[in-house]
């Protein structure tokens, strides 16, 4: 099969798995190519033990029961920092360079938007993190089943409106109308996920925080400023790329970083294994690294 070809089933794939509903005639249209050739894409799917569901209306969906339904959604979701790896590759190529454009074509060709999926799905998470997804797509309510909350340590079903994830599908924000507030509920402490038929109810009250290059999230930022040499500019972007987002060069060995932060712990973490490396620039962080430092050190004295 050629490249157009694959680029055709890949569309035709998501247009199948997608939230909008397409008949053949639609689908044809889209791709640019005859309805007997819809036709038989989709014989091709069910060969290749794919479930095709003809619903009312003439629309075909690829259901989600699919022996390789999972499978597949698993490749084409990528984290925040992998994307961006992604796209700094593709635009470090030359601009005369055609697998440059082809590339990006084809990328946006599936995905039909400029960014790529924001996050992973790996692992025994993966079930629960499609239903997830399921309803953030068709924006319904979820019950997530047996939830083992780390602050309680009570297991319990919790009703919540899923609206967005944390790098890795590590986390979900989700609307938690029990309470009434925006929560993050970490994936691998909900034993099952069940979409229902509610549609959400509060989504103006939706409010997604944010996540830090240190990927430590929270409602609200503050800035910080930090000049690194070159073991730390080094360390910081392997370890955390999108840190590039937030670097300038000073000149051949130093570099300064301006960011913002949710909490001090993950930036803390970095600074104090490389501090030697790193001048802190704002006040209000030099004062929080001196306070671990002097409870480390007062802990150290009551061993000894």
């Amino acid at each position: 099969m050629d490249q157009p070809k694959i680029e055709r089933v890949l569309r035709l794939m998501k247009m199948m798995t997608g939230n909008n509903n397409y008949t053949v005639e639609d689908m044809a249209e889209r791709l640019g190519i005859s309805y007997r050739s819809v036709y038989r894409y989709i014989e091709t799917f069910k060969e290749s033990g794919f479930v095709v569901q003809r619903k009312e209306g003439g629309i075909y969906k690829l259901g989600k029961d699919s022996r390789y339904f999972r499978e597949i959604s698993q490749l084409i979701h990528f984290t925040d920092e992998e994307a961006h790896i992604i796209n700094q590759l593709i635009e470090g190529m030359d601009n005369t360079n055609m697998l440059k454009q082809n590339l990006r074509k084809k990328l946006t060709a599936v995905y039909n938007c400029t960014s790529l999926a924001d996050c992973v799905v790996e692992g025994k998470n993966a079930i629960n993190v499609n239903r997830l997804i399921e309803g953030i797509s068709g924006r319904k309510q979820v019950v997530l089943n047996n939830y083992a909350s780390s602050h309680t340590g009570i297991v319990r079903d919790r009703l919540v409106e899923p609206f967005g994830f944390t790098t890795n599908y590590v986390q979900v924000w989700c609307y938690e109308p029990e309470s009434g507030l925006n929560k993050l509920f970490n994936t691998a402490r909900i034993g099952a996920v069940s979409v229902l038929e509610e549609g959400w109810r509060y989504a103006d009250r939706h409010h997604e925080g944010y996540i830090d290059i240190f990927r430590i999230t929270g409602f609200e930022q503050r800035r910080v400023q930090l000049e690194l040499g070159v073991m730390a500019h080094n360390l910081l972007v392997e370890e955390y790329p999108l840190s590039t987002r937030d670097l300038t060069q000073i000149d051949d060995s130093h570099w300064l970083l301006d960011t913002q932060v949710c909490d001090y712990a993950g930036i803390g973490r970095f600074v104090m294994g490389l501090a030697e490396d790193i001048k802190i620039l704002t006040p209000e962080f030099d004062e929080y690294i001196k306070s671990i430092v002097e409870r480390m050190y007062n802990s150290y004295k009551s061993r000894k």
